[in-house]
């Protein structure tokens, strides 16, 4: 039988004086311990810290410190560090490597995260990143130019009580960033644009979440955080959007509830088999009001099945459940325009990174 509004189970963004209070936190103002860590580590809970930046040797940068890896939920603290940099010449390094649990610390009064020798350590507005895996170094210093912020309380509730959560929080929505990476014996220090956020949770995400766009990026005076988030079917594929605008650093709009989502120039992606969006586009209206954010895609990061990296009696496990998560990230033109009416009042462009991920099963 087919779920309708009134047999789903509510998916949706906590906000309420109740939600605030029960989570323990304030509205606009984001303390230090936030970004500290969330969970115990615990079996199926998960957190991770995770870094990105464009670079203006034309070289991409992800760093992600993880309690465990999203297929590996059920595990007690499994702590990873993944490093993928793509070079100016388009070569794409990826790296995964585990560590024994006893090597990883983190504080629970500000981010201050080990894992081995390795460390991603900050205070909501200057943070070091120092990973090494196998021959990939990278050290990296990032600074805040847009202030933290966080969707409401940041958490979404997912069930009857709200129950299963997944929380996010956009410690650096966009941060200056000073990098040194080292691929065997060449290393090479430059400049750039970063950004830093935190997610945890105590529910497998693919139980909980159909899909999602992710981007972020700047241009001119701007900077933008935009997702969309759907639901997954037992929620009825509740549409969650995400949104915030900066402008010379100050926030200016970040209600979700104002944004419309377009997913043009459709396509299938040949590796995963997954509908992809060429190019995607929020607008965010407000009276007379109205900015159009549009990404366009040039050129695909990674385009990966999670099932890829499962074995064994694990992989045939996950063939028979009909497991079909893929993570795809992309580079491309992000374009922002402010309208005022229909009058067009200023135009933007610039370079930006986006993702999209699917997490489980397809959608009929």
């Amino acid at each position: 039988m087919a779920l309708t509004s009134a047999t789903a189970l509510p998916a949706r963004l906590a906000r309420t004086p109740d939600d605030y209070a029960r989570i323990g936190i304030e509205p606009r103002a984001i303390k230090l311990w936030e970004d500290g860590m969330r969970t115990d580590g615990s079996r199926g809970t998960y957190e991770w810290w995770y870094f990105d930046a464009h670079l203006e040797d034309g070289a991409k940068l992800v760093v992600v410190f993880l309690t465990k890896e999203m297929t590996a939920l059920k595990k007690p603290l499994s702590p990873s560090i993944r490093i993928d940099l793509t070079l100016p010449d388009g070569t794409s390094i990826r790296k995964l490597a585990g560590f024994p649990a006893e090597t990883f610390s983190a504080s629970t009064e500000t981010c201050d995260v080990r894992i081995g020798d390795n460390a991603f350590v900050g205070d909501l507005h200057a943070y070091t990143i120092r990973a090494h895996v196998e021959e990939i170094e990278v050290d990296v210093t990032l600074t805040g130019q847009v202030p933290a912020w966080r969707p409401e309380t940041g958490y979404w509730l997912f069930g009857e009580q709200g129950e299963r959560h997944f929380a996010w929080l956009p410690s650096v929505p966009q941060g200056k960033v000073e990098a040194t990476y080292r691929v065997g014996g060449t290393s090479r220090s430059v400049t750039g644009v970063g950004y830093h956020d935190h997610n945890w949770g105590n529910a497998p995400m693919l139980d909980l979440m159909h899909h999602w766009y992710w981007a972020r990026g700047a241009a001119g005076p701007y900077s933008v955080i935009a997702s969309y988030i759907t639901a997954e079917k037992r929620y009825g594929y509740e549409a969650l959007p995400v949104f915030m605008l900066a402008r010379d650093g100050e926030l200016i709009a970040d209600d979700g509830d104002k944004v419309t989502f377009e997913e043009l120039g459709r396509y299938i992606d040949t590796a995963t088999g997954k509908p992809v969006g060429n190019v995607t586009r929020y607008t965010h209206t407000d009276g007379e009001e109205r900015y159009v954010i549009t990404f366009t895609r040039l050129s695909d990061l990674a385009t990966d099945k999670f099932i890829d990296d499962l074995s064994g009696l694990k992989k045939l496990v996950a063939r028979i459940a009909r497991f079909d998560g893929a993570y795809l990230r992309f580079a491309g033109e992000l374009r922002i325009e402010r309208y005022r009416g229909e009058q067009l009042v200023e135009s933007h462009r610039d370079d930006a990174l986006w993702e999209l991920m699917y997490f489980g099963k397809p959608r009929p």
